[in-house]
């Protein structure tokens, strides 16, 4: 026993074959001269190794493309099942497909008829840069004042559907293709009888029918954004199911399309997927960061809430490398990215100063700033939690500073946004303007059933917090599920970011890295299978709350006043009244008018304060002196608005007595002038709910008198 282990040793010594190779050499011969059979030996051994090497790799490629195409098989099925079922909805809500054209206009409510409007602009005008020029140009949106469009109110999305609308229009006129069927509708009202089209050659068909598109691809994109993050197909479908249970929390894209988050969130989806390989990869290629880049820009455009989201990601990625979770490297070649991408949004909207002075641009400065002094800052002789603060501290207080002092020297100070809804949320602070957007129902408090899932659904999280420490990619998307749960909590709209990504983490229990311990001692699938079905339970009632939804949208009094004003007034006569209204009159009508739905604007929302003054209790004489000023011809009075009220403290008579005090103890003019308007005004048009009122001018007053 010991020589043979002896033997194995000397064995493993010396080289292989030698002994065996000199005993059957022939006499004669020298035994160093030819050693070709070892040689060949020698390089059979490495073919074979080659070769099986070359076989491991095509089985391992085979594998990836057998799981790509499934992924990419799943990702279709899923974004095609999310297209129907939001066209299904949207159809069951309004009856779309038999709407006339006008119908159609005005389904498109609020500031959904003002971007919809630019769109009709751009495919009726002879040609498209014509339409182009006359967006730039328009006189007709503040009337008389001529604004940039595309600028102010982020239209890039209507610009490349107009563009591509007059491509597929001219395509198929060239090869004598039907785009559309039109039929006659018999309806209650006047007319009875009206035309109504459907299909992709119908402007209003084509418009939401690609945006229904795109949101479908976006649930495409969702499933592999899931899939990768938890590294499992399964993990892909239930955020899927997660998605479609939730669907009414998720999205508002079948009851309001053309709203801006409809162009933006699937892009947000694409840029959250791309960061998140980044984050997860040590090996980083350029196209990585290019993309993330190109990813920023498309979420930007659309869309100006869009910074305020990518300044909490910001926020999470500071906090992530403050603490160490990710490379200073890698986060140092992030933010060169995003300084990147608010360069060319800027450029790309003709220097919107807005791009510059935001919270977000400001966060990337600081970021930047505090990562070239990183190793002056390490020098200071603290403990590590302290270095935290110091770090967390300085960014904070730097980045509301800098965003305070460019928006001074940009003069966007008094442009309100997101961040002064927040600050007015908080702080208990109201004005007129403030009181606008809280006081609509998108922006009231989250409901407390909604508050309620929310907490489960953190709560269930937090168990995950040790081994998410040991993934970056993790870590940020756990911060950034507070970051999105603090918004939806302040604004109910923003419940549109904190459900996606609760359904994108619901994802990570099928994780084997984070719960292989688990599928150690229980079935993998039972496990999944299992969750699917509870979720199944509240998720199967709420589709089918969805799929109950049955409507036609009507609306015969505004039809009459959009008749009225078409066939009874002037080309260039010009109105004045309540946003939404004012936003379906510009559509359809084509008239001028001086306010409207985007109120972000300081001196859109000075020159609505005074068309809303109708409804305060300031003298008739006053508004209509202001109402002349703004060269209004026409003014669209709504008894609703005289009486309304939402909740407490939201009825227009409410706002203007904490705005204007000192008319509270007067009547309001609104009462006073559904009584009796004169000598002011004079009523040219009135129905169950609007009323024209001609402004007089001082000679008509004097007539009158």
């Amino acid at each position: 026993m010991v020589k043979h282990k002896k033997k194995c040793g000397e064995a493993r010594l010396e080289p292989p074959r030698t002994p065996r190779t000199r005993a059957r050499e022939p006499e004669g011969e020298d035994p160093g001269v030819d050693e070709a059979p070892g040689s060949l030996d020698c390089l059979a051994g490495l073919l074979a190794w080659v070769l099986a090497w070359l076989w491991e790799k095509a089985r391992t490629l085979q594998l990836f493309w057998t799981r790509l195409d499934a992924t990419l098989g799943l990702a279709a099925f899923v974004g095609i099942l999310h297209w129907i079922h939001l066209t299904t909805l949207f159809e069951t809500d309004c009856h779309f497909s038999h709407l006339s054209t006008l119908e159609r206009e005005m389904s498109f409510r609020n500031e959904m008829g003002l971007y919809y409007s630019y769109f009709k602009t751009l495919i009726e005008a002879p040609s498209f840069l014509e339409g182009l020029w006359m967006i730039m140009n328009d006189r007709l949106t503040e009337y008389p004042l001529v604004i940039n469009t595309v600028k102010r109110f982020h239209l890039y999305p209507e610009v490349v559907l107009a563009f591509w609308y007059r491509t597929f229009t001219g395509i198929m006129n060239l090869f004598e293709v039907e785009t559309k069927t039109c039929w006659n509708v018999t309806r209650v009202g006047f007319p009875s009888e009206v035309e109504s089209c459907e299909g992709f050659g119908d402007p209003a068909y084509f418009y939401v029918g690609v945006i229904f598109i795109l949101n479908g691809l976006m649930m495409g994109l969702l499933f592999i954004y899931a899939a990768y993050l938890s590294e499992s197909q399964l993990g892909g479908l239930i955020t899927v199911l997660c998605y479609f249970f939730n669907h009414g929390e998720a999205t508002r894209v079948m009851w309001a399309p053309p709203l801006r988050e409809s162009f933006a969130c699937p892009f947000l989806v694409l840029q959250m997927y791309i960061l998140t390989m980044i984050l997860r990869s040590s090996n980083n290629y350029g196209k990585h960061y290019i993309a993330l880049c190109l990813a920023n820009v498309a979420f930007m455009l659309p869309w100006e809430f869009a910074q305020f989201i990518l300044f909490t990601q910001m926020a999470s990625l500071f906090t992530m490398y403050v603490v160490g979770y990710i490379e200073p490297r890698k986060f140092q070649k992030i933010v060169y990215m995003n300084m990147v991408s608010v360069v060319l949004c800027c450029i790309l909207m003709f220097g919107n100063p807005v791009y510059l002075s935001s919270y977000y641009s400001s966060s990337l400065l600081m970021t930047w700033v505090i990562i070239l002094k990183r190793n002056k800052i390490h020098r200071f002789r603290v403990s590590e939690l302290n270095l935290w603060l110091i770090q967390g501290c300085a960014w904070w207080l730097g980045t509301i500073n800098l965003k305070l002092l460019t928006s001074k020297i940009l003069g966007v100070s008094d442009h309100i946004c997101l961040s002064d809804i927040i600050a007015a949320r908080i702080l208990r602070y109201a004005d007129f303007d403030t009181l606008i957007y809280t006081c609509a129902p998108e922006s009231y408090f989250m409901e407390q059933v909604t508050i309620h899932d929310v907490l489960r659904a953190l709560s269930t999280n937090t168990y995950l917090r040790k081994k998410l420490l040991e993934h970056g990619e993790l870590v940020f998307h756990a911060l950034q599920l507070l970051a999105f749960a603090a918004l939806a909590i302040l604004i109910l709209r923003l419940k549109l970011f904190l459900t996606p990504h609760i359904c994108v983490m619901a994802s990570l229990i099928c994780s084997r890295p984070l719960f292989g311990w688990l599928f150690n001692r229980v079935h993998f699938e039972n496990v999944i299978f299992g969750i699917a079905i509870m979720m199944s339970i509240q998720g199967c009632a709420n589709l089918q709350n969805q799929w109950r939804i049955r409507g036609e949208f009507i609306n015969l009094p505004q039809e009459e006043l959009l008749h009225w004003i078409k066939y009874n007034t002037r080309p260039d006569a010009v109105f004045a009244g309540i946003m939404p209204t004012m936003a379906s009159i510009k559509l359809s009508t084509l008239h001028p008018i001086v306010n409207h739905p985007h109120y972000e604007d300081a001196d859109l929302r000075a020159r609505t304060k005074i068309v809303y003054s109708v409804y305060s209790r300031k003298s008739a004489k006053e508004v209509r002196d202001k109402l002349i000023e703004l060269l209004v011809n026409y003014y669209v009075l709504e008894e609703a608005w005289c009486f309304v009220r939402t909740k407490p403290g939201c009825s227009m008579l409410e706002i203007w007595d904490m705005e204007d005090p000192s008319n509270s103890a007067n009547p309001s003019l609104c009462r006073t002038l559904l009584q009796d308007e004169r000598p002011y005004f004079t009523t040219v048009f009135q129905n169950a709910v609007y009323r024209v009122l001609k402004v007089n001018r001082e000679a008509d007053h004097i007539r009158f008198v």
